[in-house]
């Protein structure tokens, strides 16, 4: 086990016992509006780490832009590599900050998408991301869950070789070699972020910035907008500054024009089915959760739309929380999807993701940059309080609020009892872990 993240479960573990934080009052209850989980605290529950592809360089630049907004708590949602755990735990303990432990997970639905239906991926009929919170079975791995993970690190693997192969193949046909291959983008990677190799896992969005470096080193700046439209097909929307903010656009552009189906990069995925996703999560002792896009698209995605639908949909599929990423949405969508969900008796949390190189502040906010509404703060609170429940609760060995079959804890007799003695255990569990 990673000894890092086998401390931070350990000092989860010591904070106190079970019985004694679910009897503890919320620090600054006053017995007001907040319900189970006390007054509102701030915080994010779905950001992507280093060596993932992400808007950060490392984690102590991570956890010292949460501490300059004050948050208090901060789930990370890595793809298929927990590594990077141990030290984002540690430093977010010493900074006072709870750490969630996840996952992010892509899967098929067949029947959707031979109907064409789109979930949560505006481009892919049938492909849903699912994320799995509260993980703490990650290091080491059970049997199961290692199997799953390694299945889909080969698919992934593999057609990310292929993918590299075909762009550099495509370039050298177009008069403009590259250099592209696995190893290089891999080691754009490791200098950028500091990491071992072997917790790389490659993503289009790192082979789209490993192209983009290579292009600019190999031509003239001169040169670099006639070079571009021959090889996109199409002129390239950077204004010629080649400064940042270019590199982003041509990295995009890299993915639009190259990338994509039918495009010359492309290679089709290979996805795990939804039941294997679900028991991967389960596997680690986490929570299935659904991420929600709502009007991130437009129009709405069917699986989505009406939000009715969405509730009805992920509860026949065994899915009991979800997570909607406010800055993609308009206030009212996101009041309407967020109301709706936790009235149907569902977990919902909010986050940011930082899953690309825009630095967009911590804090989570709707779309335009506009604050949150309070009521959905709270709910928002009170769903990052059940997510550390149960992180707590494994830990000593308990059910949180589902088991390890993803049945609902029946301890409970209603949903939303179930959901604010949670609320108020996590509520203790954080105030306990982070001294305040």
């Amino acid at each position: 086990m990673n000894h890092q993240v086998s401390d931070a479960l350990a000092a989860l573990k010591k904070i106190g016992s079970v019985r004694a934080l679910e009897a503890s009052k919320p620090a600054g209850a006053g017995g007001g509006p907040e319900g189970g989980a006390g007054p509102i605290k701030p915080g994010n529950s779905h950001i992507h780490l280093p060596p993932n592809f992400s808007a950060f360089q490392n984690i102590e630049q991570v956890i010292s832009l949460a501490r300059q907004e004050h948050l208090r708590y901060l789930g990370a949602s890595n793809y298929y590599d927990f590594a990077v755990y141990g030290d984002f735990a540690r430093r977010a303990q010493a900074a006072g900050i709870f750490p969630i432990f996840g996952t992010e997970i892509i899967c098929l639905l067949p029947d959707l998408r031979q109907q064409l239906v789109k979930i949560n991926d505006p481009g892919n009929p049938g492909k849903m991301y699912l994320c799995g919170k509260s993980i703490t079975r990650f290091s080491p791995l059970t049997p199961g869950g290692q199997a799953i993970l390694e299945e889909i690190r080969q698919n992934d693997s593999t057609r990310m070789q292929a993918m590299i192969e075909r762009l550099a193949a495509y370039c050298v046909r177009h008069g403009i070699p590259s250099g592209l291959d696995e190893a290089g983008v891999v080691q754009m990677i490791v200098r950028r972020h500091g990491c071992p190799r072997n917790s790389v896992y490659l993503q289009e969005r790192h082979v789209a910035q490993a192209l983009q470096e290579a292009l600019w080193s190999r031509i003239p700046t001169g040169d670099r907008a006639a070079k571009l439209a021959t090889l996109f097909g199409a002129p390239s929307k950077a204004k010629g500054l080649w400064d940042a903010a270019d590199a982003v656009t041509v990295q995009n552009e890299i993915r639009t024009y190259l990338m994509k189906t039918n495009k010359p990069g492309f290679v089709e995925e290979t996805f795990i089915g939804f039941a294997k996703a679900r028991r991967l999560v389960l596997e680690l002792g986490g929570i299935p959760c659904y991420p929600i896009l709502a009007d991130g698209t437009t129009p709405i995605c069917q699986f989505e739309d009406p939000v009715e639908q969405l509730i009805a949909r992920i509860k026949e599929l065994g899915v009991f929380a979800t997570e909607l990423v406010p800055g993609r949405n308009a206030p009212e969508v996101l009041t309407r999807y967020a109301k709706a969900l936790r009235a149907a008796g569902l977990v919902v949390t909010a986050g940011t993701e930082h899953n690309t190189l825009d630095l967009v502040p911590m804090t989570p906010s709707c779309k335009g940059g506009i604050p949150i509404p309070a009521e959905l703060q709270a709910i928002f609170w009170e769903g990052a309080c059940v997510l550390a429940a149960q992180q707590f609760l494994n830990v000593h060995g308990q059910t949180g609020y589902l088991d390890a079959q993803g049945i609902l804890n029946p301890a409970y007799a209603t949903d939303e009892a179930r959901i604010e003695k949670l609320a108020h255990l996590g509520a203790a569990v954080i105030a306990k872990y982070t001294g305040r």
